[in-house]
C-alpha cells in the first residue's frame, strides 16, 4: 500500500535505538526524509545514518539532544529546518525507565522521568504546533505512550507509569486544540517489547512478562513501528486523539 509519505520529513526522538531506530528504517522506506535524535556515542547514529543513505534515497541527519533540556529542544527543531527544509512529523518515541518504588524515589529522579517523558513531549510538540500553523503545512504527531499509563506499575515505576498516563492526556487535549488546523495527534500504547530499554528484566524473569502477554510473545519495534507508520500517514487522516492499543492483548481497550 502506498501511504502518500514519500517526500515527507520526520522528526523522530530515541532515532538510534530499539522503537526509534525501527522508525526510522520505516519511515525511510516510504520515501520520508528523518531527523533523529540521539545522545551517547555507544548508540552509532553515523553507522545508522550510513546505513539509511545506503538504501533509501533520503536526506536523514542525526542531532545529538538532551530532551531534557530547553535550548538542546529547541535546537533540534532548529537543525531540521535549517538542514531538511520543513517538519510534517513528529514522532514522540524516547522515553526512560527508571526504576524505584514511591518509598525512594528520588525528587531528581522523579523530575528526570517528567522532563524526559512527559515535558519534552509538549515542548516539541509546541514548536512542531507553532511551526506547522504558521506555514500553514498539515502535520501528524504520534507519541508513544504505554499499557502501564492504563494499568500503573507492577514492578517499580510509578514515576514512568505516571509520565505516561499525562501523555495520554496531554495528547487528547492538544488534539482537540489543533484539529481544525489539520494536525493530527495520536498515540501508540505499547506493551513488553524487545529493546534494551527492557531486555535485562526479560532475561532475569521471561515467565514473568511473557505470561502477561495474552498472545504469549514480547513484541518486536519494527512491527510496532509499522503500525505507527500508518497512523502518521494520509490514511489514518481521520483519526486524532486516539489512542492505539499495540500491547499483544494486555490492554484490549
Amino acid at each position: 500500500m502506498d501511504l502518500n509519505l514519500k517526500n515527507r520529513t520526520a522528526i523522530i526522538t530515541g532515532g538510534a535505538t530499539g522503537l526509534g531506530k525501527a522508525f526510522v528504517h520505516a519511515l525511510a522506506r516510504e520515501g520520508v526524509n528523518i531527523c533523529f535524535t540521539w545522545m551517547s556515542e555507544e548508540e552509532n547514529p553515523q553507522q545508522l545514518v550510513e546505513s539509511i543513505r545506503a538504501r533509501s534515497p533520503v536526506s536523514i541527519i542525526a542531532v545529538k539532544t538532551d530532551l531534557a533540556d530547553e535550548q538542546s529542544r529547541e535546537n533540534l527543531m532548529a537543525s531540521c529546518i535549517d538542514n531538511l527544509g520543513s517538519a510534517d512529523i513528529l514522532v514522540n518515541n524516547a522515553g526512560i525507565w527508571l526504576s524505584g518504588y514511591v518509598s525512594e524515589i528520588s525528587q531528581q529522579d522523579w523530575d528526570r522521568v517528567m522532563n524526559v517523558n512527559l515535558k519534552a513531549v509538549f515542548h516539541l510538540s509546541q514548536l512542531f504546533v507553532n511551526r506547522c500553523i504558521t506555514s500553514g503545512r498539515k502535520g501528524s504527531i504520534l507519541n508513544i505512550t504505554s499499557q502501564a499509563a492504563f494499568h500503573g506499575s507492577t514492578t517499580g515505576h510509578a514515576h514512568y507509569a505516571a509520565s505516561k498516563a499525562g501523555l495520554v492526556a496531554f495528547s487528547i487535549s492538544l488534539a482537540r486544540e489543533v484539529a481544525r488546523q489539520n494536525i493530527n495527534v495520536n498515540n501508540i500504547a505499547v506493551g513488553i517489547m524487545d529493546t534494551a530499554m527492557i531486555r535485562k528484566n526479560l532475561e532475569r524473569d521471561p515467565d514473568y512478562y511473557v505470561s502477561r502477554i495474552p498472545v504469549g510473545r514480547v513484541s518486536q519495534p519494527e512491527e510496532i513501528a509499522d503500525i505507527g507508520v500508518f497512523m502518521i500517514s494520509p490514511k489514518a487522516s481521520y483519526m486524532t486523539g486516539a489512542t492505539l492499543d499495540v500491547t499483544g492483548g494486555m490492554l484490549m481497550r
